[in-house]
């Protein structure tokens, strides 16, 4: 069995959910203590418990010790098994970091899947749909498999209630390459609100726009009507001939729109000027899908200490070597062999 420290790197929820998918895909049992002990609420939340009992759905697995609050599992896999599946975190929990935990089992599975994943879409700390949709899943569909994800409902938080829908055909997955991001082909700056005043929204699109030379008509501002609670988020992106970038920020009582505004697109403009493949989240979420292909390569941006610590996880799991180099650039040159 192996042993997991929790509190090891970034020490959050992104050691356990990897440790799941490996789990689920190799077949070797896990025991993790001290989980999420980094955080300000330690042990398993309502959103990681849904995961781990996600994975006991698809898995046939079991994980004894798993409740709100834990901080110690045992995590036993049985075979993963293709099929239709309802996940409902039941808070603003992002379906997206649930979706982390579950995508690279069901990838590798003896049939298609479908997953509907109610919770929040777009969520603090965590990426939005749109990132999932528009920027990780279509360079997984580059590898082998054909994956989309559909948004019938957005949630947001700290209410959440929104829906999404994800097909997965498997296919095996083939080592690539992601190093250069190609021509720029086009922007977009929304922001978008949920039974709270425009005025937010229109604040925060006039503070990107002071830090992003765009065009007119690539602003807009939505008004969510179907979004259940109040809720608000800027998510800007930048589209390139071989990836796109999105960058966002969830609006939160104490922060100012003209903040959330200037930092998300200061963000952003430091990706686009770096030069490289993929920025921090993205960096995360390529690792694991690489590792289980057998190999690749792609440029990012400083790696952050959830990058680091993916890579540290997966070594436990499966016999892969993650070297990452900094470059006169500036950019840094992950290889997973």
């Amino acid at each position: 069995m192996i042993i997991i420290d929790g509190s090891e790197g970034e020490g959050g929820g992104q050691v356990l959910r990897t440790a799941l998918s490996l789990s689920l895909v190799t077949g070797q049992s896990f025991r993790i203590d001290n989980i999420r002990a980094n955080r300000d609420k330690p042990g398993l939340m309502r959103q990681h418990l849904t995961a781990v009992e996600a994975a006991c759905a698809i898995g046939g697995a079991t994980a004894d010790g798993a409740a709100i609050g834990a901080s110690s599992l045992v995590f036993t896999p049985g075979r993963v098994r293709a099929g239709d599946y309802t996940v409902a975190v039941g808070t603003a929990g992002s379906t997206g970091l649930v979706l982390q935990a579950l995508l690279p089992p069901l990838l590798l599975a003896d049939g298609p899947s479908r997953l509907v994943l109610e919770g929040g879409t777009h969520a603090h700390a965590a990426p939005p749909f749109d990132f999932t949709a528009q920027t990780f899943l279509p360079l997984v569909s580059r590898m082998g498999p054909a994956v989309t994800a559909t948004l019938v409902r957005p949630g947001f938080y700290p209410v959440g209630g929104g829906r999404v829908e994800v097909s997965v055909t498997p296919a095996p997955l083939r080592p690539q390459e992601f190093m250069e991001r190609g021509a720029l082909r086009g922007v977009r700056g929304q922001a978008l609100l949920s039974n709270l005043p425009a005025n937010i929204a229109e604040r925060e699109v006039a503070a990107a726009r002071q830090v992003l030379d765009w065009p007119e008509d690539a602003w807009g501002v939505e008004e969510v009507t179907e979004g259940r609670g109040p809720g608000n988020i800027l998510m800007l992106s930048a589209s390139f001939d071989q990836v796109t970038e999105v960058v966002s920020a969830v609006g939160r009582i104490g922060l100012r729109a003209e903040d959330i505004g200037r930092q998300t697109a200061n963000r952003l403009a430091g990706y686009i000027a770096s030069g490289a493949f993929a920025g921090p989240y993205l960096a995360d979420q390529l690792l694991l899908p690489l590792a289980l292909a057998g190999g690749g390569r792609f440029t990012t941006v400083r790696p952050t200490r959830h990058t680091l610590t993916g890579a540290a996880i997966i070594r436990r799991f499966l016999d892969r070597d993650i070297r990452i180099e900094g470059r006169a650039d500036g950019t840094h040159l992950v290889t997973v062999e």
